[in-house]
């Protein structure tokens, strides 16, 4: 069973969305408040079924939001990030060398956030 880890950073406040095993399989950005962490959360648990845009591919279709659109970073590692209804990233992944490996971590982000119980670190 996966959960969300909450911790305060010196700007703010961020998530951690680990697997069963503890992997971390998504991150957040900084919110300001934790009142504004726990509703990206909200917003994971929510969104977290959405259909994968591949946009490693050429001539991709683009899908409306939420959707989660996975992409090569510059260092050509495969990563993935989890756009709301709004268009807002609510979570994004590590750099993964194999693509499976990263659509493998969106499975496991719609797998285990909807049930993910909610930790204060």
């Amino acid at each position: 069973m996966g959960k969300f880890t909450v911790k305060e950073t010196k700007t703010g406040f961020t998530f951690n969305l680990k697997a069963g095993n503890g992997e971390v399989i998504a991150t957040s950005e900084v919110y300001s408040t934790e009142s504004a962490c726990m509703n990206g959360i909200a917003s994971v648990k929510t969104n977290c079924v959405a259909e994968i845009e591949d946009q490693t591919v050429e001539g991709y279709a683009e899908l409306k939001h939420p959707k989660y659109e996975v992409y090569t970073d510059k260092a050509g590692e495969f990563r993935f990030r989890l756009k709301a209804r709004n268009g807002e990233i609510i979570a994004v992944s590590e750099g993964y060398k194999a693509k499976a490996s990263c659509l493998n971590g969106i499975e496991s982000v719609k797998k285990n956030a909807p049930d993910a119980e909610i930790v204060k670190e």
